[in-house]
């Protein structure tokens, strides 16, 4: 997993083309990136992010985040219920407790 300025790529080896291709994962955008060596996949994927920055600046659009530490989770009625009484059980929050639980898994 490459990282670089708070985004993430995630990079493929085709055997067939001989080529590392890979995709920014933390934007809605499609960002996509193709090196031969380890080093030209590096930099291409350091250079997809500054492009995309570039480009939300030219446009005056605010660029995706890389995770804002929210999630929106549906679930039923009944299943929100357990895990609010476990979390309660627990002395936690239930932002805490299900936090705790994921890091756990």
């Amino acid at each position: 997993m490459l990282r670089y300025n708070g985004y993430s790529g995630h990079v493929e080896y085709d055997d067939e083309a001989g080529i590392f291709h890979g995709e920014v994962l933390d934007t809605r955008d499609v960002i996509t990136f193709q090196g031969k060596t380890v080093d030209e996949i590096e930099t291409a994927f350091r250079e997809s992010v500054e492009d995309y920055l570039d480009f939300c600046r030219e446009r005056g659009e605010e660029p995706d985040k890389p995770f804002s530490g929210k999630l929106v989770l549906r679930m039923s009625p009944e299943l929100h219920h357990k895990v609010f009484v476990k979390a309660v059980k627990s002395g936690k929050s239930l932002n805490r407790w299900i936090s705790d639980t994921l890091e756990s898994a």
